[in-house]
């Protein structure tokens, strides 16, 4: 009986120790599993947050060579209720600022009710991906654009100077 439990005991111990966290468990330490890479963990102990490595690593997806570039589309829509701005008063002051004029590919969309949201899209205009950006602040939102949209050539003589 002694033995039953003590084996029972090392193996349910073992299974802890080798599992991974759920969805859900990172969640509740403030971590988004599907968008964790481990090479960010890699740069906690950067900032003194050391203690946050061995979490940050049970959550965390393997990096591969495709992960290394990002994905760069050519166009995004930023989709946002002006009844939300109160609540995510960072996205009103991007979207309110000269911020978005610096990105000709991004449209701003009104959708009454809608939480702030991204989605890149392809040269055919299909939604490959969609974002909640909830979180994001002013600055964040403006590199996520300069990283992830295709720049775009401008070729107007009246900006250039050019006849």
């Amino acid at each position: 009986m002694r033995f039953c439990t003590i084996t029972w005991f090392l193996l349910s111990l073992l299974t802890v120790i080798t599992a991974e966290f759920s969805a859900e468990d990172c969640r509740e330490l403030g971590l988004i599993k599907s968008q964790l890479f481990c090479s960010s963990c890699s740069s906690l102990s950067d900032y003194g947050l050391i203690e946050l490595k061995e979490h940050c690593l049970e959550c965390c997806q393997k990096d591969t060579a495709s992960d290394t570039k990002l994905k760069v589309y050519p166009s995004a829509v930023l989709e946002v209720c002006t009844c939300k701005f109160g609540a995510y008063p960072q996205i009103q002051a991007f979207i309110k600022s000269d911020r978005p004029a610096k990105f000709p590919n991004l449209t701003i969309k009104y959708v009454r009710g809608l939480d702030p949201i991204v989605k890149l899209m392809d040269e055919q205009g299909n939604v490959k991906e969609t974002l909640s950006i909830t979180k994001w602040n002013t600055d964040t939102v403006q590199e996520f654009f300069e990283t992830r949209l295709a720049k775009v050539e401008d070729d107007d003589y009246l900006k250039t100077n050019r006849v």
